[in-house]
């Protein structure tokens, strides 16, 4: 199918990195959420990294002013209902996105794809909640949206051909490249990478290393760009805690266990950049280890 507009469902950060990016694209954006400050900022967020394309000339003037002009925000879930193509940015918790796919059902037209931004959880599970369980699949974003290239599109069991084609036919006008990922628990990127990062946090709760050598030695030992406590930090301790607890759970293997010292910093409430604190603090000009 022809896929013309595009409804964002969460005004989060991955919500108005998806906006922005559908938006460049020359696609209708229907962004909602359900407070009105966080559609505010969002769009005032998606003004900010489209001036600084401008300003990098990545972009020019009349691409910001088109993008813009084709971001519609709205407080009102029916209001996405006519669009061609749906994308759930929510909280990564089920009953949250269940919850949202219920209400938004009796509004849907009959072609309209439906699909979620989730990093782990089962696209199966999910699209068996809907009325389309064959037009329903992953369509998962990398953070920070405009920036990565990739884009994982996951197949429910019952995902159809066509709407997989008309996923990537998306992914393709947006610049971006697809993964095709099947679902199973974290599907491929975090299916590698979480664990990576779970394993740096058991390096620092053993006391292998401390949280300045464990990100230098994967800066300079391994030549990632940003060592796994720093990015941990950057994604936000409760999703790569929760996304943890999904392959833990959903694969019943040991060796995806949570470090406790990671449980131990979400209950305390410090998640990372969003909070200022995690594996470092980010209340003062420099970021400094915690441990």
């Amino acid at each position: 199918m022809d896929i013309q507009s595009v409804g964002v469902i969460g005004a989060g950060q991955m919500g108005n990195g998806i906006a922005h990016v559908m938006a460049l694209a020359g696609y209708d954006v229907v962004l909602n959420d359900v407070n009105q400050q966080s559609l505010d900022a969002a769009i005032s967020q998606i003004q900010q990294n489209l001036a600084r394309q401008v300003s990098k000339e990545k972009i020019t003037q009349a691409d910001l002013d088109g993008a813009i002009k084709r971001i519609r925000p709205s407080l009102s879930l029916p209001d996405v209902g006519g669009t061609d193509l749906v994308i759930e940015a929510a909280t990564e918790r089920e009953t949250v996105k269940q919850a949202i796919f219920e209400d938004l059902l009796p509004h849907l037209k009959p072609t309209t794809i439906l699909t979620s931004n989730t990093s782990s959880i089962s696209i199966t599970r999910l699209a068996s909640r809907t009325d389309r369980p064959e037009r329903f699949m992953g369509f998962h974003f990398m953070n920070p949206v405009p920036v990565m290239q990739l884009v994982e599109l996951i197949r429910g069991i019952a995902t159809d051909e066509e709407t997989f084609q008309a996923c990537k036919t998306v992914v393709d006008r947006l610049g971006k490249t697809a993964a095709s990922a099947e679902d199973f628990p974290a599907f491929i990127v975090n299916r590698i990478l979480m664990p990576m990062i779970n394993e740096a946090v058991y390096t620092l709760y053993e006391g292998v290393g401390n949280v300045e050598s464990i990100d230098l030695s994967m800066k300079l030992g391994a030549n990632h760009p940003m060592g796994p406590l720093e990015l941990a930090d950057f994604i936000g301790l409760d999703t790569c805690l929760a996304i943890m607890n999904v392959l833990h759970d959903g694969l019943a293997d040991t060796k995806y266990r949570p470090c406790p010292l990671l449980t131990k910093y979400v209950e305390a409430g410090w998640l990372g950049r969003k909070t200022q604190r995690g594996f470092y603090d980010y209340r003062g000009d420099t970021p400094v280890p915690t441990r």
